[in-house]
């Protein structure tokens, strides 16, 4: 059995007695019916609908304090701390951050008696992350008989699911999520109440307007350079995001990426020739597919 520390995630933890509609009225998944242990892939996003943060929301058992716990990146943490704080008004909930606890992802096996357990929620394959005490999670996870893996191991995963990852793939704050493809990955529900920016996500999903998505690419040799140009032909059509191992994902335009494909162009990034590589989660259509 292999784990990976994640140590670019850190862990918010909200109580209280109105932390289930405090949160189900600001983020775009449904997480009143969360059970203990079951987490939803979530956002935060602008009255525009822009992504400012994404994150697990994990719901925890009431003998253990209740609420949730937020498996957020360490990056946007405090700023999320800070926009939570804001919206609280007067309702009753606490939000904390919890330096004391450190992510996990067991990548096979189930990490048992660790800590708080969770299947990824955004697609199959993705393995099963676990919320530890951060002293000493090394020790237990080799105690509970797992192989420490690089967190690199666990990036390559991602990657090769197909999996967007925020300041990699796409740009906090300037990013919708379809573009970052949340409604492919069960962050966004569309049956649920009102969430901050649902106007606008719900008029892409009734009009299909998401013209730019991240998607899986595949290429030979060296990897693109993140951020680098994605061109087809002499077209601009997006940028590279994060690749390792012959994987990568771009964030592109489609309809742009279609129509020179069609015209026998290639799609390259920094001269490197790319090929799309739809995952079995995807259900738009890719460049050269009927709609």
């Amino acid at each position: 059995m292999r784990a990976a520390l994640l140590t670019n995630r850190v862990v918010l933890r909200i109580t209280g007695a109105d932390a289930v509609r405090f949160l189900n009225g600001l983020v775009t998944s449904e997480v009143a019916a969360l059970v203990p242990g079951e987490a939803r892939f979530a956002a935060l996003l602008t009255p525009q609908g822009k992504i400012i943060a994404d994150f697990m929301l994990v719901a925890v058992a009431g003998d253990e304090g209740g609420g949730f716990v937020i498996d957020a990146p360490r990056a946007l943490a405090d700023d999320l701390q800070k926009r939570l704080a804001f919206y609280r008004l007067r309702a009753k909930v606490d939000i904390a951050a919890r330096p004391d606890l450190a992510v996990a992802v067991a990548l096979e096996g189930a990490p048992d008696d660790l800590g708080l357990a969770y299947d990824d929620p955004r697609a199959a394959g993705l393995g099963t992350r676990v919320v530890l005490p951060a002293e000493g999670a090394e020790a237990a996870l080799a105690a509970a008989g797992f192989a420490l893996a690089p967190e690199e191991e666990w990036q390559a995963r991602r990657i090769g699911q197909g999996v967007p990852e925020g300041g990699k793939d796409f740009t906090y704050g300037d990013t919708f999520p379809h573009e970052a493809d949340m409604d492919q990955l069960a962050g966004v529900d569309f049956q649920k109440g009102c969430f901050i920016g649902q106007e606008v996500v719900s008029r892409m999903q009734h009009r299909g307007t998401a013209r730019n998505r991240v998607v899986p690419v595949a290429y030979e040799g060296p990897a693109p350079l993140p951020g680098i140009e994605a061109r087809v032909g002499e077209r601009a059509v997006g940028f590279m995001g994060s690749a390792i191992g012959g994987r990568g994902l771009a964030m592109l335009r489609l309809d742009r990426v279609a129509e020179g494909m069609a015209g026998g162009e290639t799609l390259s990034a920094g001269g490197v020739p790319l090929t799309l590589a739809k995952p079995a989660w995807a259900n738009f259509p890719f460049p050269g597919e009927a709609a």
